[in-house]
């Protein structure tokens, strides 16, 4: 297991006991999101569907690297890794 930090973004602070990052233990992307949902179960629902999808507007980057270019939530993380939750965002002049 490796010891990673977790980046929880402004709008979702208020799920996660208004903390920035959680230092959570896995070996990949889905175990550290496993980890992070069941310390703190309310930001499951805005960051997976019902079926246990990560969203579509859920991003996900280890270190500076989009994991859906890599091996998803398969991804493997090591020591010192840095996970950020990025949620998209739409709009802007039409």
């Amino acid at each position: 297991m490796s010891q990673i930090k977790v980046q929880i973004p402004t709008p979702l602070r208020q799920y996660s006991d208004k903390k920035d990052s959680v230092e959570v233990e896995a070996t990949t992307v889905g175990e550290a999101m496993k980890a992070i949902t069941t310390a703190h179960p309310d930001l499951r629902r805005h960051l997976y569907t019902d079926e246990g999808k990560l969203r579509a507007f859920v991003n996900l980057y280890l270190n500076e690297e989009d994991i859906r270019y890599m091996q998803k939530e398969a991804t493997e993380v090591k020591d010192g890794d840095t996970l950020y939750i990025v949620p998209s965002i739409a709009g802007g002049r039409g």
